[in-house]
């Protein structure tokens, strides 16, 4: 398959003065052949004349094009408990809502709330997301279908009576799926956090994981409570504790990372752990402010996040993208904090290097897989156009993305999904939500 997009605005991410006003991007099969300015167009001998009869070609007057965001933390088929227990503290809202409504889930179930949440993201821009949660098979059927690009991990919880069962079926999650979907799918293994996760329980893990050769994603220092209790239980915080035990010495995406000290930020910066923020998460459940200023100052790879929708309440990244700069300078009373290319960059390069795909996606670059979205910049909020960049994080609306490709495929065009059907989807996991929450 060949791909022309043409006349569009091109941010690749490759750098703040990286910007091509009005461009072209040739794709070839999944990955980007070449972009430049449209005036190279005309004398490239591959893209000239009748060759062009040989692709599809995508007019992107009036539009940017920019890598495809990449949501480092979700649970995506939490997307069925979204508006179902909100305004509640982490705990109580996890034990008493959450936990027991989760119990009825079905491996139906999942792959329905998934769906919707692939749904969602990609009309939101997203192209890659990483998931930690169970029934991850039917997860990864639902990635395989709808066309998005996904980093998946089976949830573990070792105190839970099949927490040996879990990691079994984490294994082989592992085997079945890592490289598949036509290489959109990567797994790791997902224990779920320190206070799930006792140090014998993480060992099992960690062995698990050189054996595969694959990464962690897990909880870290989400809240003051969880920090405390592990001080108390083991005399090592979340981050001293995963470095005492060698996990840092292999790939970990650590979620959240709110409560961390100075020496926690040198430890993750040493070991390139990769920190997804979920500024929107953080501040609904009051988990606190992460200092993801510090972090990237000190060299730490910092990603954006959504964490589920029953805590967020969407998966929208632009969202995030305006909360995460707006957090950070209300809260460090610094307006320069976190500027508006390095908050897109955190949402697109940042998140690829947190998943260790940075060599493939993340930016737009020959030879890179071609995960595209156009964003039509002719509405009003988005008038002038004196800096896109902070147009995408400040003034942009998710509604905005027109057409989504991943992998070098179109999968939303003007608005419209090639690859599922909406209302059968929405129709399936209302439906299912209802049954799930009864009597609660």
């Amino acid at each position: 398959m060949r791909i022309l997009i043409q006349n569009c605005a091109v941010l690749p991410m490759t750098g703040k003065d990286d910007y091509i006003t009005k461009g072209y991007i040739s794709i070839k099969n999944n990955r980007i052949q070449a972009l430049g300015p449209m005036e190279e167009l005309k004398t490239s001998g591959s893209l000239a004349g009748n060759l062009l009869a040989d692709f599809t070609v995508i007019d992107g007057s009036g539009k940017v094009a920019l890598p495809g965001l990449i949501n480092t933390h979700s649970h995506a088929a939490m997307t069925l408990f979204r508006g179902y227990a909100d305004d509640m503290p982490l705990m109580p809202w996890l034990q008493e809502k959450i936990f027991p409504a989760e119990a009825r889930l079905k491996a139906e179930d999942v792959y329905w709330g998934t769906l919707l949440a692939n749904m969602e993201m990609l009309r939101f821009g997203t192209t890659c997301f990483a998931d930690m949660y169970f029934f991850m098979e039917e997860v990864a059927k639902a990635v395989e279908i709808s066309g998005i690009r996904a980093s998946l991990s089976r949830g573990l919880i070792g105190i839970a009576p099949n927490g040996e069962e879990a990691l079994d079926e984490g294994v082989q999650l592992v085997k079945d799926w890592e490289g598949q979907a036509k290489g959109r799918i990567t797994t790791r293994l997902g224990p779920h956090a320190p206070y799930t996760c006792p140090t014998e329980y993480m060992k099992k893990v960690i062995v698990c994981s050189d054996q595969l050769g694959v990464g962690l994603h897990m909880h870290l220092a989400e809240t003051q409570g969880e920090v405390q209790d592990l001080v108390s239980a083991t005399g090592f915080n979340p981050i001293q504790w995963m470095d005492n035990l060698g996990a840092f010495q292999r790939p970990v995406l650590g979620a959240h990372c709110v409560h961390v000290t100075p020496e926690d930020i040198e430890i993750l910066s040493r070991r390139s752990v990769g920190v997804a923020h979920n500024p929107e998460s953080n501040m609904k459940l009051a988990s606190g402010v992460a200092p993801v200023p510090q972090m990237l100052e000190k060299g730490v790879i910092v990603g954006l996040g959504t964490d589920g929708a029953a805590s967020n309440n969407n998966l929208d990244l632009f969202q995030e993208m305006r909360s995460a700069a707006l957090l950070h300078k209300v809260f460090s009373g610094d307006p320069t904090v976190l500027p508006a290319y390095q908050v897109l960059e955190m949402a697109t390069w940042g998140g690829a290097r947190c998943l260790g795909l940075d060599h493939e996606i993340g930016r737009l670059k020959p030879g890179y897989k071609a995960d595209i979205i156009l964003v039509d910049l002719d509405k009003p909020h988005l008038c002038p156009k004196h800096d896109l960049a902070a147009h995408l994080v400040y003034a942009a609306l998710a509604s905005d993305v027109h057409t989504v490709l991943v992998d070098g495929r179109i999968v939303m065009q003007a608005g419209q999904f090639l690859t599922m059907k909406e209302n059968e989807i929405m129709h399936q996991v209302e439906e299912r939500a209802q049954a799930l929450v009864e009597g609660l």
